[in-house]
């Protein structure tokens, strides 16, 4: 879809539709009003009527308002004016495009971008309308064989903003939210696969593709034999029950920047998790073929980066293997060595998570970073403690922790931190290893984050536990794609173009 953004007087738009919000109860907005004295009064009266409250997503689409020039006009209930918030605006943004999309007007000018959200500007209300509209139009359909086509789907979409100096910030907010929205789209799609189609050779296989399509990405893939020489025993004992051999996909940002210390963005890359011998219960089992999806976000958001080609210094990490049980699989009471050198006890082979990133954990040391991030679909008990709508984040560094957070907040991807102190580290403690890979059932996502902490001693590091976040289950199942936007934002912010304040 084609976005663009417009400073004009709603009596002057000549489009399919224009669409203007109405507060409760019945309360017109200032663009409303303006339409309503144009049409002497047929909008009042319709509501007057009762044929719209205002209530947060009511919509009344009206066709050939008198003395207006476009075809329809979309009116949107906005709920209250003075409470309007982040969630009900994405809220609204996606009930215009999919009424719009169903009713035939292939393009619109929306003035909702004009509308008061506390604490955000222009940028904001623009790159969140353009996130939120390729959102509500995601469709994942790949291996359907029968498709439903919309006969006349939105085409076009104009952000109208209330000055021609906001012209500019629009059209950068419009660039950005497009970037990301794609990047986001594309960590869906590769969430969604059927865990037959995607596994590690078809991860790897995907960033290739993306080294042929951007010209600053190169690639490098580290394959068994390698990980072999380089001691990655606890991320090769995850892979040993399955046919599908690892692979991991090193995804470089080529800039002129290289000089200085990178970013490195680690992703959890399991395309399918039994749980090995410590076998997971069979009920939404399928939705395992998830686990990969931190895997899928490190692909997002590095397609984000060179398309906007971001002057920044960017590793991303695809840690990508199979999790199955056979007469090969690592066993509970088996004891690996790291690539660290530390001994690991497994006491869970359901906790293989860890075991792959603690030896990535590694051997991103080579690169002499600035910050490594990992996200990973870690545990379960981030689930119970934050359920789906916040990650859970645990760093070593409180300025990275708060930069995350910051970024979480203004792109609405949000996290929470929790704590990380020497008394959870005393629960991976072994009578037989350096280290036990689970803690036990107390403070599970804690626990986790210090066990994966013991290899980040050389640099600053954060966590990102997205088990509860990376995809919804039900009759709305599918991949989030997060945290692809609050990464992104990071990595905006770190590259000065940050736009929201």
């Amino acid at each position: 879809m084609d976005f663009s953004v417009k400073s004009g007087s709603p009596e002057k738009q000549r489009s399919a539709c224009i669409v203007v919000g109405v507060f409760e109860t019945r309360r017109l907005s200032i663009i409303a009003e303006q339409l309503d004295k144009i049409s002497d009064g047929y909008i009042s009266s319709l509501l007057r009527r009762g044929e719209l409250e205002g209530k947060v997503g009511q919509v009344l689409l009206l066709h050939h308002v008198p003395n207006i020039l476009s075809e329809r006009v979309l009116l949107i209930g906005c709920g209250k004016e003075r409470e309007l918030n982040e969630r009900q605006y994405k809220h609204i943004i996606q009930k215009i495009i999919n009424t719009l999309n169903n009713t035939g007007s292939m393009e619109s000018v929306c003035f909702i971008t004009e509308l008061h959200v506390k604490g955000r500007n222009t940028y904001w209300k623009v790159r969140q309308a353009t996130e939120a509209s390729i959102e509500a139009l995601y469709n994942f359909n790949q291996l359907k064989t029968n498709k439903t086509e919309i006969r006349r789907p939105l085409r076009k979409l104009v952000f109208n903003v209330s000055t021609r100096r906001e012209l500019s910030i629009g059209e950068k907010a419009i660039q950005h939210g497009i970037a990301i929205a794609n990047g986001i789209k594309i960590a869906k799609d590769l969430g969604n696969m059927p865990p037959n189609i995607c596994n590690s050779e078809y991860l790897s296989l995907q960033s290739r593709k993306l080294a042929e399509t951007f010209d600053n990405i190169s690639i490098n893939t580290i394959e068994e034999n390698q990980m072999k020489k380089f001691g990655m025993n606890a991320y090769l004992a995850v892979s040993k029950g399955s046919q599908n051999k690892p692979l991991i996909s090193i995804i470089k940002h080529k800039t002129n920047y290289l000089k200085s210390k990178p970013i490195v963005l680690i992703g959890k890359g399991v395309t399918f998790d039994s749980g090995g011998i410590s076998i997971k219960p069979s009920s939404n089992l399928d939705e395992m073929k998830y686990d990969m999806c931190g895997a899928a976000a490190i692909y997002g958001i590095m397609h984000v980066v060179s398309t906007l080609n971001l002057p920044i210094n960017v590793i991303g990490i695809m840690a990508n293997c199979e999790n199955m049980p056979d007469g090969n699989s690592i066993r509970p009471g088996d004891i690996v060595t790291t690539m660290s050198g530390q001994t690991v006890e497994v006491l869970n082979t359901d906790a293989e998570g860890r075991l792959i990133l603690c030896d990535i954990l590694t051997y991103v040391e080579k690169f002499e970073p600035e910050v490594v991030i990992d996200i990973a679909t870690l545990t379960g008990a981030c689930v119970v403690a934050l359920g789906h709508h916040i990650s859970g984040l645990i760093s070593n560094n409180n300025s990275l922790a708060h930069d995350l957070i910051h970024a979480s907040e203004q792109s609405g991807d949000r996290a929470w931190r929790l704590p990380m102190t020497d008394e959870y580290h005393d629960q991976l403690e072994s009578n037989f290893a350096d280290i036990a890979n689970v803690g036990g059932r107390s403070a599970g996502v804690i626990t986790a984050a210090c066990f994966l902490s013991r290899f980040t001693k050389k640099y600053n590091w954060a966590h990102l536990d997205i088990a509860g976040t990376a995809w919804k289950s039900g009759t709305i199942k599918g991949s989030t794609g997060r945290p692809v936007a609050m990464i992104s934002q990071y990595l905006l912010n770190r590259a000065g173009l940050n736009e929201h304040d």
